[in-house]
């Protein structure tokens, strides 16, 4: 998916390696490269937020956008999530794209090819009028460009209700696999198929509900090119 804001805020070209986002298991697949970490983060809008409340912990699915170096949310005022999105607490935020099956000779050795992102880093609320609907067109053009300018705005009542924040990145790093089975030598002329099941995410063709159909309005433009660019993907 595209993103709004493709740049950082901060001069360096890698998050610098902590405790926190150091890759022990399988580091070669590991990389603190700021743009490869926000290219995993801008290929999906869904993430999962970590946190810990009444020491309890907690993970939860939350759709986001970013703007350079913070990530953005939106949801309820009387949400809990939200409520500690805007409340300055530690945060692990993770997102996992999965590109393949890995199909080994061996049962041991089968994997899948995946594109992971971890983060961690503190949140704010996002206050002002202008920066708040900013955001919220940052998250709207994340799932679906053009849309903000096709669609009723949000009320005053509906802005009113919203609770915005940003998530500024401390830290992160990123985990990928690419690439063909890796099977022990002795297992390499065993006669069972070995190889890669790709996987990828695509998009169908729209559907109208019945509103929309009832008026006999036809798909909008920007609608039919989201579907051909997820297509390609």
């Amino acid at each position: 998916m595209n993103s709004s804001s493709t740049g950082s805020d901060d001069p360096t070209e890698s998050f610098a390696k902590t405790n926190r986002n150091q890759v022990r298991r399988s580091p070669k697949r590991a990389t603190y490269d700021k743009q490869v970490v926000y290219g995993i983060l801008d290929a999906t809008a869904l993430c999962l937020v970590s946190f810990v409340h009444d020491s309890k912990p907690f993970s939860i699915p939350m759709m986001f956008a970013r703007q350079d170096n913070s990530l953005l949310f939106h949801g309820s005022n009387s949400s809990r999530l939200m409520q500690v999105l805007c409340g300055g607490q530690d945060l692990c935020i993770s997102v996992t794209l999965v590109d393949g099956l890995v199909i080994a000779k061996s049962l041991f050795h089968s994997s899948m090819n995946y594109r992971s992102v971890t983060v961690f880093g503190r949140g704010r609320e996002i206050l002002g009028n202008e920066p708040r609907l900013d955001a919220l067109k940052q998250m709207s053009d994340k799932v679906l460009p053009g849309r903000w300018e096709d669609a009723r705005f949000p009320t005053p009542q509906e802005m009113k209700a919203t609770l915005l924040a940003a998530v500024k990145i401390e830290d992160a790093s990123a985990k990928i696999r690419t690439g063909e089975p890796v099977d022990a030598t002795q297992d390499l002329e065993l006669p069972y198929w070995s190889g890669v099941i790709p996987l990828r995410v695509t998009a169908e063709a729209p559907e109208p509900d019945a509103s929309s159909s009832s008026m006999q309005l036809p798909v909008p433009t920007y609608v039919n090119r989201r579907v051909r660019e997820m297509s390609k993907q």
